[in-house]
C-alpha cells in the first residue's frame, strides 16, 4: 500500500457533538475509511463514561484513515458536511507506511509499577529482571494501558500492598490491567465489571493473552459480582464514587481493604465524606495532581449496603 491519507479536525467548540460524530463516522466509513479515532487534544482525563455516552474531551480531535491509493480528494467536503464546519478546517496529511507504524508504537513502552509489576506491549520484548511480573497489553487499547497516574497509582498498590490469595473486584475494569495484575501477582480470583461491553470483551481478551483466563472472572452483570471479598478497586471519577459507595462497601468482608483512584487532588475531601458512614479513607499516594485513596471496612460497618 503506498501510505495513508490522513483527515483531521478540531472538534472544540461545536454543539451537538456527540450527534455530529455520529454522523461523521457513519459517512466516513462509508466513504472508505480505514478508521476513524476521537484523541484528546490536550490532556484532560477521560476515565469511566456513564451508560451510552460517548467518550470526549473538551477539546476532541478526529482523525481519519483512509488509503492513499484510493482516497478522493471528495473527502474532505464528505467530513466538512457531516460536521457542519468549513472545510478548511480540516487537515489533510499523506502518510507513509513506516511514519504511521512507528506513531502507533512510540507512545506505549514497557512501564514498571512499585518493584516487580510491569505493564509491556506486545511488540516489546520482557525486562531481564528475574522477579517482573509482566502484564501483557496490546497497544491499540484506547484505555486501561497503565500510562494514567489513576491506573499506575493503583498497580503500584497492587505491587505493594495485595494481600496474599486475595479474592479481587476491579470495579469498571476498562482493559482488565487492574484485575490482570492482581492474578499475576497472586490472586486467588478477581473479578472485573464494567458497563461498556467493549471493555468486557478487552479484559476476557487480554486475561487470555496473560494465561490467567481462569482466575479473571469476567462479570456481564455487576450483580453477579460476589460480596465478601479481600479488596474492591475502583479507579472511576469521583462523583461516581460517591454514589458507588454503598455498593463499593457492600462487596466487601470485614476487614477487607477498598482503594478508589480517578480522584483530582481537590476532591479528596468529598470523597472521604461519601464513604464516611462505611470507611475511613487515606491517601495513599499522589501523582500528577490525581490522588488514590485506601481504607479498611470495619468489623460491624453501620450502613453497607447493595
Amino acid at each position: 500500500m503506498a501510505g495513508y491519507l490522513s483527515l483531521r479536525v478540531d472538534l472544540k467548540g461545536l454543539d451537538q457533538l456527540e450527534a455530529r460524530i455520529e454522523t461523521a463516522e457513519a459517512a466516513l466509513f462509508a466513504a472508505g475509511a480505514l478508521s476513524v479515532t476521537l484523541t484528546d487534544a490536550v490532556d484532560d482525563a477521560i476515565l469511566e463514561p456513564a451508560p451510552g455516552e460517548v467518550r470526549l474531551w473538551p477539546q476532541t480531535i478526529l482523525q481519519a484513515l483512509f488509503p492513499a491509493e484510493s482516497a478522493d480528494p471528495g473527502l474532505i467536503l464528505v467530513l466538512a458536511e457531516a460536521l457542519e464546519l468549513p472545510a478548511q478546517r480540516i487537515q489533510v496529511e499523506r502518510i507513509a507506511d513506516r511514519v504511521w507504524e512507528r506513531e502507533w508504537l512510540k507512545d506505549f513502552h514497557s512501564m514498571r509499577f512499585g518493584r516487580r509489576l510491569w505493564i509491556v506491549p506486545k511488540h516489546e520484548t520482557e525486562p531481564a529482571d528475574p522477579d517482573a511480573v509482566c502484564v501483557r497489553l496490546d497497544p491499540g487499547l484506547a484505555f486501561g494501558t497503565g500510562t494514567h497516574p489513576s491506573t499506575a497509582l493503583c498497580l503500584a498498590w497492587l505491587d505493594s500492598r495485595m494481600p496474599a490469595d486475595a479474592t479481587v473486584i476491579d470495579y469498571g475494569c476498562g482493559s482488565g490491567v487492574l484485575a490482570i495484575a492482581a492474578a499475576l501477582l497472586g490472586a486467588r480470583a478477581a473479578h472485573a465489571s464494567d458497563i461498556d461491553p467493549q471493555a468486557l470483551i478487552a479484559t476476557r481478551d487480554n486475561a487470555q493473552g496473560n494465561g490467567m483466563e481462569s482466575r479473571v472472572l469476567v462479570h456481564d452483570d455487576d450483580a453477579s459480582l460476589p460480596r465478601g471479598v479481600d479488596v474492591v478497586i475502583a479507579n472511576i471519577l469521583a462523583g461516581t464514587l460517591v454514589e458507588l459507595a454503598p455498593r463499593l462497601c457492600g462487596l466487601l468482608r470485614p476487614g477487607g481493604q477498598l482503594v478508589l483512584a480517578g480522584i483530582l487532588k481537590q476532591q479528596v475531601h468529598e470523597v472521604r465524606a461519601g464513604f464516611a458512614q462505611w470507611l475511613e479513607l487515606s491517601v495513599f499516594a499522589e501523582r500528577e495532581g490525581w490522588s488514590a485513596l485506601a481504607g479498611t471496612l470495619p468489623s460491624a460497618p453501620a450502613g453497607a449496603s447493595s
